[in-house]
């Protein structure tokens, strides 16, 4: 395996400096190195892999180095268009150094929102012609390699990338790990909104470990999973999912359960839920500053008020709750809004810690079937 110090001082004396990206599993301990070790003017944790491509580029432009951007295989979408019409050899030609973790990697064991995903991580980048690499697990191949990858970058003013395999970093512990004031646990916090819930009302979560609590809470007290749509993958868009089946379904309730670096990640959906203001939708946001399935690496939640950029975009009702019991009124008064027709679009933040228990499960249902099933539950 690789250790990140050995690959960070590697970039280093390369010329890497500055490093952008979304946090990743496989990825985690080498993410977790740099977020301590350099400075925050070298280092943005982006709101998308898009958003890490321009940052990356600006950063070339500022100094003419050779910046990496970091992340997920699922981020190669959000990358394409910045990469082919900014930093493409037929466009400005802005040399970069991309680490991709490969999730889903063929014949290895993967969640299914990966499957897709790993088949194509290097097909797509043939096919946008980003030459690449499977990063090396051996540290004495790895300075002949980097040095290919530099040399190719140079010769061509132009992107090249190290594809990452599972296992391929040593383990790394974050220590700049942020405190978040809060009473409750992410799973507490959703439990109380589902058991508060309406029979009618349908759910839809985001992807991560709030899908995963949200089916073993359904579990736990002996509850079908019909109401819930899981995002399993698709990181940002769950809040959007809600919006249409709200609005076509203006009759139910709709509750999103949503995360901070989701919201954030795609923050203009809140811009179009805000517009076109469904009476029927509760937009909930778990928000403990975290891009917590992926390693606990630091998101930018804590920093911003996102209840006033709710407002500003048009929910009717915002708040922020981060005890148990603010939590409880606040649901007491959806539901009750619900029960006399009062209800209007609310956005409700909730402070919750980091982590989640080490024994949670993932759902047994394949995706279809929580398509079908949900389905069924909308239309009956």
């Amino acid at each position: 395996m690789i250790r990140p110090s050995i690959f960070y001082d590697l970039l280093m004396k390369n010329g890497t400096d500055f490093f952008a990206g979304v946090p990743d599993s496989l990825l985690k301990n080498f993410c977790a190195y740099v977020t301590d070790n350099a400075p925050d003017e070298k280092h943005i944790i982006s709101a998308n892999e898009g958003s890490a491509t321009a940052l990356a580029a600006g950063y070339h432009f500022a100094t003419g180095k050779i910046p990496l951007i970091y992340m997920q295989n699922s981020g190669e979408g959000n990358m394409i268009n910045p990469l082919l019409s900014l930093a493409d050899p037929d466009v400005y030609s802005v040399p970069l150094l991309i680490l991709i973790g490969w999730r889903g990697e063929p014949g290895v064991h993967d969640e299914p929102q990966h499957v897709k995903q790993g088949k194509v991580t290097c097909t797509l980048l043939e096919t946008m012609k980003v030459p690449y690499e499977i990063l090396t697990d051996d540290e004495n191949a790895l300075p002949a390699q980097l040095e290919r990858a530099y040399s190719c970058i140079k010769t061509n003013s132009a992107p090249f990338a190290l594809v990452v395999r599972k296992g391929t970093f040593d383990d790394y512990k974050l220590q700049k790990n942020i405190t978040v004031e809060a009473e409750m646990k992410r799973e507490e916090a959703i439990e109380k909104i589902m058991l508060a819930a309406t029979p009618k009302t349908a759910f839809i979560s985001t992807t991560g470990m709030a899908s995963r609590e949200l089916y073993e809470l359904r579990e736990k007290h002996g509850m079908k999973h019909e109401k819930d749509f899981l995002t399993v993958g698709s990181m940002g868009h769950a809040s959007q999912i809600a919006l249409s089946v709200a609005m076509q379904k203006p009759d139910r309730p709709v509750f999103c359960i949503d995360g901070d670096g989701a919201a954030i990640m795609q923050m203009g959906g809140m811009a179009t839920i805000g517009t076109r203001k469904p009476k029927n939708l509760v937009h909930f946001v778990m928000n403990n500053g975290a891009h917590d399935s992926v390693g606990g690496q630091p998101t930018v939640g804590l920093q911003i008020d996102l209840p006033a950029i709710a407002k500003a975009c048009g929910y009717e009702k915002t708040c922020s709750v981060s005890t148990a019991a603010e939590l409880e009124n606040v649901i007491k008064e959806i539901t009750g809004s619900f029960a006399d027709g009062s209800n209007i679009l609310t956005f409700v933040e909730v402070r919750v810690a980091k982590g989640a228990r080490k024994d949670l499960g993932r759902p047994k249902s394949t995706p279809q079937e929580n398509k079908k099933a949900l389905m069924e539950f909308l239309n009956d």
